[in-house]
């Protein structure tokens, strides 16, 4: 057939030319209704490569801040595509509070944990009750102010990140650690992101399935918590340590308003280094934060725990997403009071556990009871052959002491049991589930039951939750883009409005996480995997194995 074709162009091409022959300069023929013969015909343009990145230059040097300690010039970093930059390490102790600016070509290290401020204890000490802070190296030596060794006022330490600023975890126990009394002040903008993430990032040795390089960031309040390594539920007086820290860092108070500072368009790339036995980091973890901590615009990408987990507090919480945890997305404990909106959980394929797991540790009789309620969530796996529920047996896990409001939500988890409910203790403390505009795809089996005793529940008890209330059971995705919502979301069920189970909450129109294609609040301050592409029209740099300029 080749051949053929090849004689056919061939003749035709040689009858051409002889027509064109015959006429003189004086005799170009009229077009007509074969068209003008065009003798230099428009190229078909060219594709238009991807640009390289443009090579970061390391900085001159490192700047100035209020610390007496400094920041210590420890030389240059190099990565791919010739980039260099200026590596600036924080002192182990911030003893004042001090601002870090975005400088060209510069980056900050967190070198092994690294405190903001001293614990100042349960409350605020006074002259009255002075305190020995837990926190190690918080002396005078260090910068602090003390009478007698002994702190009577909080050190109230800031640290506030710019716009644009990039850190790195320089060991892989490396954490960042803001104690009680201090705050951070990490506000980023939907163009300018602070960036979270490992050493392996800068010099361009991360993939896809990269996890565990370094700790993570910790917010330590004064807010109540259940589940004592210190003093009483009943006295209130209770204090919980950080998983798996080899020194104190220690949360808990009476204070559900707490302030831990703000955290606000910032990314938290490769994190959850085991820093004891069985014992991680998240990309996130909040402990004893209260309602006066603000949390917007958060990306966990690829932590080897959980994406963000919360021990205790009045923690609210906007635009979260998870991408690539390796065991829970969302994990919620010892008697939080959480609220959360527009959640978008997203599972690396074949890895993780649980979307979402939520728990008391069994202690039944502790208050205050959990009580977390997620409204327009989007929790899915994009690779449906992925069977991700590992020892959570489902996507999502409630149990312990915990009631749990699902409100506007999707789980799109075609190869996992979607809901497990777990009940223990007596009668009227085991977990507790309600639903309300959820739109549920799982397998065949939907729903477990488990629990010990009378107060266990079977599959039938889960399924009568789901049963009314506007949900959804036989749900199938037609999500484009990996998470934006389609017909089958749109048409689904009717939207319920969660303001009226809490002020915090927005009103809203529609279940899930992202309303349509017009809704682009995940986009351009995230970083893109090619299991969640957060923005496909941004440059290499958007690349969560790259790092931005």
């Amino acid at each position: 057939m080749a051949k053929h074709n090849r004689f056919h162009t061939l003749l035709m091409a040689s009858c051409a030319c002889a027509a064109l022959s015959a006429c003189g300069a004086d005799d170009i023929a009229s077009p007509g209704t074969g068209g003008n013969v065009i003798i230099n015909p428009t190229p078909t343009p060219t594709p238009t490569p991807t640009p390289t990145p443009t090579a970061i230059t390391a900085a001159a040097g490192c700047p100035t801040i209020a610390d007496p300690k400094g920041l210590a010039d420890e030389g240059t970093i190099s990565g791919s595509n010739g980039d260099t930059w200026r590596v600036c390490t924080l002192p182990s102790i911030i003893a004042k509070s001090i601002t870090l600016p975005k400088i060209a070509g510069l980056v900050y290290q967190i070198k092994g944990r690294v405190d903001v401020g001293c614990d100042s204890g349960f409350a605020a000490p006074t002259t009255s009750a002075p305190l020995t802070s837990s926190t190690v190296g918080c002396t005078a030596a260090n910068g602090f102010s003390l009478t007698g060794g002994q702190l009577t006022a909080d050190t109230n330490v800031t640290l506030t990140i710019d716009p644009g600023v990039v850190l790195y975890g320089g060991t892989g126990t490396s954490w960042l650690a803001v104690n009680r009394g201090n705050k951070i002040n990490a506000v980023g903008t939907a163009s300018l992101p602070i960036v979270f993430t490992s050493r392996d990032n800068l010099n361009g040795n991360t993939t896809e399935n990269s996890i565990g390089q370094w700790g993570g960031v910790v917010l330590l309040g004064r807010a109540r918590t259940t589940d004592c390594n210190s003093g009483s539920v009943a006295a209130d007086t209770c204090e919980r340590q950080t998983e798996g820290s080899a020194d104190p860092a220690t949360f808990g108070g009476r204070d559900d308003a707490y302030n831990a500072g703000t955290m606000k368009y910032v990314q938290i790339r490769y994190s959850g280094y085991v820093l004891g036995a069985n014992t991680e980091l998240q990309a996130l973890t909040g402990e004893g934060i209260g309602s006066g901590t603000t949390l917007d615009y958060i990306q966990s990408f690829n932590s080897s725990d959980d994406g963000a987990e919360f021990f205790g507090g009045t923690v609210r919480m906007k635009h979260y997403i998870a991408a690539g945890a390796d065991d829970d997305s969302l994990d919620a404990d010892t008697g939080i009071q959480g609220r959360f909106q527009y959640v978008l959980l997203v599972q690396r394929p074949g890895q993780g556990d649980a979307l979402m797991e939520i728990d008391s540790n069994g202690l039944e009789s502790d208050t205050p009871r959990q009580n977390t309620i997620v409204a327009n969530f989007t929790a899915l796996q994009p690779n449906v052959s992925s069977n991700n529920e590992a020892n959570d047996q489902a996507s999502i896990l409630n149990r312990g002491n915990s009631d749990l409001t699902l409100v506007n939500g999707i789980v799109a988890t075609p190869n996992n049991e979607c809901v497990r409910l777990h009940g223990t203790g007596t009668a009227s403390t085991r977990a507790t589930l309600t639903a309300r505009s959820v739109l549920l795809q799982c397998n065949a089996t939907k729903f477990i039951g488990s629990g010990s005793g009378s107060t266990a529940y079977t599959a039938a008890d889960v399924a009568s939750l789901f049963t009314g209330n506007n949900n959804n059971v036989s749900y199938t995705s037609s999500l484009s883009a990996v998470f934006i919502n389609g017909t089958n979301e749109t048409t689904g069920v009717t939207a319920t409005d969660a303001k009226t189970l809490d002020a915090f909450f927005d009103t809203t129109t529609y279940v899930g996480a992202v309303k349509d294609a017009n809704d682009t609040w995940f986009a351009g301050w995230t970083c893109n995997s090619a299991f969640a592409p957060f923005d496909n029209t941004s440059t290499a740099r958007r690349a969560c194995t790259s790092v931005p300029l």
